[in-house]
């Protein structure tokens, strides 16, 4: 069956696969900040980082909620798409010896992850809808929401200064 499981028949086992999917992800994803963290120079990279770090356990919480709600319980499964992309954003940061740059590279990898996290909300607020789920819908939303701005703020920190002062 390629690259699902054997066990996804209907768009309900998709929807839950892919809760567990994010779910794996966002926990990652909560594991890598606190090291994206450590390495960025630029305070206002710094705090947003910090500020998503939180907003992060939130999702899991919100994930968390969604599984309850959908009568499921909360299962991570491995996802290699954020183990790929954290991965990468570890040997470029590794790799960078000057800050600026190394702020820039921060950003462009925590976007990659952003944008992963973007079609993963954004998939699952429209199966859940049509699952019938508004209620899952809207906490998946929530996190969507988050997304977007976090990705948004650092295309903003990325295009205002920080990636000119990498220039230099």
């Amino acid at each position: 069956m390629g690259f699902f499981s054997k066990d996804i028949k209907t768009l309900d086992d998709l929807f839950v696969h892919t809760l567990q999917d994010i779910y794996y992800a966002e926990k990652q994803i909560e594991k890598a900040l606190p090291k994206m963290i450590d390495k960025a120079t630029d305070s206002e990279l710094v705090a947003g980082f910090e500020k998503h770090l939180q907003e992060t356990k939130g999702h899991i919480e919100r994930l968390e909620e969604v599984f309850q709600m959908h009568g499921v319980s909360a299962k991570a499964v491995h996802c290699p798409a954020i183990d790929g992309i954290l991965k990468e954003a570890d040997e470029v940061a590794g790799d960078v010896e000057d800050k600026q740059v190394l702020d820039a590279a921060l950003i462009a990898s925590a976007q990659a992850v952003e944008h992963y996290e973007i079609t993963r909300y954004g998939t699952l607020v429209v199966w859940a809808k049509q699952l019938g789920r508004d209620d899952c819908a809207a906490v998946l939303a929530e996190n969507l929401r988050e997304e977007e701005a976090t990705d948004k703020k650092l295309t903003q920190l990325g295009e205002g200064r920080i990636n000119l002062q990498a220039a230099e």
